[in-house]
């Protein structure tokens, strides 16, 4: 950034102009929900810059090779818009500022011509349509009234409709008086009913519409031939109180009764061929009026479909009609505000004279390190991610569900004059390495007090985790605390516990395991009181077939019964299966991570093995952890002072 040429800065601004409400309505309109982005977008727009570039290039004179940078913001809360342009020639970067308003301004017009171009063409093609389809509809109309009277037509359609109404009256009195004289035939006392003989409300009921009509004469005698007969009866009943029945005057008497109630069977046939004429003529009339009535409907529908189709021809042409006024007056307003609508963005003020750069190098290298910060913090956090390394007392909490026994720190942070290595020696002053096992031991111990716990397997996931020193250690700490202690270099194949004792391998635990000698006799002393050592021996390949096997329970039993602790070192979990078939028959497995070292899945999988087998654990070790991880920084610094120095001999 210091030896690149510096940047100019040219600024100029827009508005949004105030459009007039006109009368007859605008025509062009642009979308006011994203407008102002809308206009911003096209001012950044290849186009504009392009255009705005040869007209720069064009009036300076400068051939610049590519245009400058150019930025829109639009101010909060108003409709102006602020453009930036930044190269490196003042003068050009403000003739491409100015000239990318312009460019800009001539890109709307250019815009709403082609709209409206598009927009004329479009209509003027649908007044052509219109104007086709209202010729067509008006010729249709005109050849339809050639053909057909309107007038004549409705007035036609009024009469047939009144002439229906009266053929539908009169068929409909005929009907009832037929269907009157259908029930009077069917009646065997129909001449009674006619002459008035029968209840009131039948008489009311079957001559109530007047239709029947039977000679007088008919009616009349049936009438008096009736009473006549019943008169005869009447005499006939008194005369029998005090005559025989076949006394001249009875029989003469029945001879007339007979005579009479012939002449009435007479009267009443002649009354029912009377009623089947009427009944017939009824149904001639009837037949007549129903097909006059079919052809003036027939008449009706055809004048009514010819109305109908008339109303149809009429009204497409008001419609069209309608249609072609609108796009008219349409057309019309378009022409009108096309030439007096104003521009809607225009410019407010001019590009102003280029300036340098407000950010230099300074603001630039800043921007960098925030970069480089940021990026830094990210790589932290994907290695954090990946390495599953455990560091520190949180990271055993969130991995492992055992507990932790103790914390051991690192023994270079507390290396003295005469520093004795990593073994906790008779006369060591190194404290708080000290202190460390002495509270795993402390943990053992407080664990025997429900269950007593003779033998302690101590083991790792991998090779170089510190179990071996822990193991040494830990026996150490327990003598110290006047309490008989075995160390068992357990590990048959690379056991280097008699280095650190200082004593020969041999004879050792492989002997004591493979042969019938006396196991005490591969006991060896330690320059510790309380403390006594197997070493391993010599080296074998089948180390996990001796610990399986009864000679080492054997051992194990008779090594409770004379120590009060008896600590075995044995090979790493995932290296061998030594460790795994050792782990059960002890009473509890101590298991030992290495700060920074020991991968959490690795740990992980080494304790599912010993799971898996029944194996006891005791809990976890956190081997060579640095004074300054996490909280044990805290607890080291603070409390210190409790080991330089030594209690008072008493």
């Amino acid at each position: 950034m210091y030896l690149s040429p510096p940047k100019y800065v040219s600024e100029g601004r827009m508005i949004v102009n105030v459009k007039l409400t006109i009368p007859e309505g605008s025509a062009y309109s642009e979308e006011l929900g994203n407008f102002l982005g809308t206009q911003a977008a096209l001012m950044e727009s290849p186009r504009v810059i392009q255009r705005a570039f040869d007209h720069a290039v064009a009036q300076t004179g400068i051939n610049e090779k590519e245009p400058p940078k150019i930025k829109v913001t639009i101010v909060p809360r108003a409709s102006v818009f602020v453009l930036q342009a930044k190269g490196r020639d003042p003068k050009f970067v403000q003739a491409f500022l100015q000239a990318c308003m312009e460019e800009f301004i001539n890109l709307k017009r250019e815009m709403v011509g082609r709209t409206s171009d598009v927009t004329l063409a479009g209509m003027t093609e649908e007044v052509l349509r219109l104007e086709k389809e209202l010729r067509q509809y008006e010729a249709e109309l005109a050849e339809f009234q050639k053909s057909n009277d309107i007038v004549f037509l409705q007035e036609q359609g009024n009469a047939i409709g009144a002439y229906l109404a009266q053929l539908n009256q009169r068929i409909t009195s005929l009907k009832s008086e037929y269907d009157l004289l259908s029930t009077l035939t069917e009646n065997a006392g129909f001449l009674d009913i006619l002459t008035g003989e029968q209840t009131p409300l039948i008489t009311d009921q079957l001559m109530g519409q007047r239709a029947v009509r039977i000679e007088d004469s008919v009616s009349a005698g049936y009438l008096k031939v009736k009473q006549q007969l019943l008169l005869l009866k009447a005499e006939q009943i008194d005369l029998g109180q005090y005559l025989r029945p076949k006394h001249p005057k009875m029989v003469a008497l029945a001879e007339e009764i007979s005579r009479r109630e012939r002449l009435l069977e007479i009267y009443k046939q002649q009354g029912l061929e009377q009623l089947e004429s009427r009944k017939n003529s009824l149904a001639i009339q009837l037949k007549n009026l129903e097909k006059e009535a079919a052809e003036a409907n027939a008449k009706a529908l055809e004048v009514n479909g010819k109305m109908v189709e008339y109303q149809r021809i009429k009204n497409n042409l008001q419609r069209v009609q309608v249609l072609y006024d609108r796009l008219l007056a349409t057309i019309q307003n378009l022409d009108v505000n096309l030439k007096i609508t104003p521009e809607s963005v225009t410019i407010l003020e001019d590009a102003s004279e280029a300036k340098p750069a407000r950010f230099g190098i300074g603001f630039h290298a800043g921007f960098g390190a925030a970069g480089g910060l940021l990026l830094g913090i990210l790589l932290i956090m994907i290695l954090e991610r990946v390495d599953d390394k455990i560091c520190s007392y949180s990271d055993v909490v969130n991995n492992f569900s055992e507990p932790l026994l103790g914390q051991i720190p690192n023994r270079k942070y507390f290396r003295t004059k005469g520093d004795s290595g990593e073994i906790i020696t008779v006369n060591d002053d190194r404290q708080a390495f000290i202190e460390a096992y002495r509270t795993v031991r402390s943990a053992i111990i407080y664990q025997t007090r429900n269950r007593p716990i003779k033998t302690i397997l101590v083991t790792s996931s991998l090779p170089g985790e510190g179990k071996s020193v822990t193991a040494t250690n830990l026996a150490i700490t327990l003598a110290m605390a006047n309490a008989k202690v075995l160390l068992v270099d357990a590990d048959l194949r690379k056991g280097r516990l008699h280095d650190w004792i200082g004593v020969e391998p041999t004879p050792g635990l492989s002997h004591v395991l493979c042969r019938p000698e006396q196991w005490d006799t591969a006991i060896v002393a330690t320059p510790y009181q309380n403390l006594w050592f197997i070493p391993r021996g010599e080296s074998v390949l089948n180390a996990s077939e001796l610990f399986l096997s009864d000679r080492c329970d054997s051992f194990l039993q008779q090594a409770s019964e004379q120590f009060e602790f008896v600590v075995f070192d044995s090979v790493p979990v995932l290296v061998s299966d030594d460790a795994a078939s050792l782990g059960p028959k002890m009473d509890g497995v101590i298991f030992v991570l290495r700060s920074e070292t020991t991968s959490a899945r690795l740990a992980k999988a080494a304790l599912d093995q010993l799971n898996v087998r029944g194996t006891k654990i005791l809990g976890l070790v956190l081997n060579a952890l640095r004074p300054t991880m996490g909280g044990y920084h805290y607890y080291y610094r603070k409390y210190r002072d409790y080991y330089q120095t030594a209690a008072p001999k008493s």
